[in-house]
């Protein structure tokens, strides 16, 4: 098994809704024989049903599960809809992935499979503990379908979905920089290269999206044919048919095309598992969005930037990868472009300041967010932030004909409009 197979089994246990039905399909199909053994040998009870009775309740509960089961997947393609509408479209893949939808509809269908195996068991016998059991996951049920709606209307607000992309960020920034920052060991960049006779290894699948790459493969296969590798495109970067893939120098044998293709993964778009960048991305697309002229909405955008402002705060108290691994003889085996400290705050920073800097409420937000990192963060870390607070500074000046206005955009707010001048 290769580690791209492994990688898209794992993916798909995490986000993949037929899955988790199928799997709770099938446990209701093992546990209804063994509930039925377990009645015959005990004759246990609660709910002392007559034939009829027990026909009609389990029949009335059958089909109320059903319709919850269709509510609940229709009521999420529409929260999709409106979220990819309002927000952008690349939060689809994070809200069907949420645990509440695979919650509801995995007990939804089991619940449903049983009491459908347990109304077929109901003949001049009553099987009191299966029918019994029957009742309580469907009154159960009940209390997951009311927990499915609440969460279902509180994930529509946009503070809501920041908060669902700002916490997956900041749960793949603990993976991939798991090494907290230390200023008595500053970053350094890579100070070696691979030559450029280095042999070329083209792309030759499907054009898509490099999503994430195995290095513990790669240094496996370097190590191997006592060679160096070096990824050309980064996590996130588009690939083509023809496109470099791999440049491999000093190998001692040759290593094969299908096990290098084996250690990257690509897709049809990026996911989070290891570009926290994709994050990042994320939001300052729904805080582009929401000053754009047609929406106009400044406020979501100090919403975005409170998240930016937190995930920038988290990025730079960790050590950020440098794109090299090496051997257990500390011999570079493995290269890969990875971003530096400036990427995050050029991403984080840019584009909002460009759509935004008509908007007061918006420059005084994002004023705030860069003096707070400054004052936060280690001076390594202060540079880009310094050099985007003086292009606020600049944007500020060309935006505003009127000297208060000026003055007024030149304050730090954490609201954005409506905190304390002081």
């Amino acid at each position: 098994m290769t580690w791209e197979f492994g990688y898209r089994l794992r993916h798909t246990a995490r986000t993949s809704l037929v899955l988790w039905a199928v799997l709770a399909l099938a446990l209701a199909l093992v546990c209804a024989p063994a509930v039925r053994w377990l009645d015959a040998e005990t004759d246990w009870s609660v709910f002392r049903y007559t034939p009829d009775g027990a026909r009609a309740v389990l029949g009335s509960f059958v089909s109320s599960t059903l319709t919850f089961i269709v509510f609940v997947l229709s009521a999420t393609l529409i929260v999709v809809q409106l979220a990819s509408g309002q927000l952008t479209p690349r939060i689809i893949a994070l809200v069907l992935t949420t645990p509440g939808v695979k919650v509801a509809l995995s007990a939804l269908t089991f619940t449903y499979a049983y009491t459908l195996a347990a109304l077929g068991r109901v003949e001049d016998r009553v099987p009191h503990l299966h029918v019994s059991i029957a009742v309580f996951l469907n009154l159960v049920c009940i209390i997951v379908f009311f927990r499915f709606v609440q969460q279902l209307s509180n994930g529509l607000r946009p503070a809501s979905v920041l908060q669902l992309v700002a916490d997956r960020t900041e749960r793949v920034i603990e993976r991939v920089y798991p090494v907290r920052y230390d200023p008595e060991q500053p970053e350094v960049p890579p100070n070696e290269a691979l030559p450029s006779s280095a042999r070329v290894v083209e792309f030759s699948g499907r054009a898509g999206v490099l999503v994430a790459f195995g290095a513990a493969s790669l240094l496996r296969l370097a190590r191997e044919a006592g060679a160096a590798i070096e990824l050309i495109p980064q996590v996130g970067d588009s690939v083509a048919r023809g496109d470099p893939l791999f440049r491999i120098s000093g190998a001692t044998r040759e290593i094969p095309y299908a096990a290098l293709r084996g250690c990257v993964a690509v897709g049809t778009e990026r996911t989070l598992e290891q570009d926290p960048r994709f994050g990042f991305r994320i939001l300052v697309d729904i805080g582009n969005k929401a000053l754009s002229p047609a929406i106009n909405d400044p406020t979501t955008a100090v919403l975005v930037l409170d998240q930016l402002d937190n995930l920038l705060l988290h990025l730079g108290q960790h050590r950020l990868d440098e794109g090299q691994v090496r051997d257990r003889d500390g011999k570079l085996r493995v290269v890969y472009g990875t971003p530096d400290w400036p990427d995050f705050v050029a991403l984080a920073v840019t584009e909002i300041r460009h759509y935004g800097q008509g908007s007061l409420q918006v420059t005084r937000r994002l004023r705030a967010m860069l003096e707070h990192l400054i004052a936060a963060l280690p001076e390594e870390r202060r540079p880009p932030l310094r050099a985007e607070l003086a292009l606020l500074g600049s944007s500020v000046g060309r935006s505003f004909q009127d000297e208060e206005d000026r003055k007024r955009a030149a304050v730090a707010d954490y609201q954005g409009i409506g905190g304390s001048d002081s």
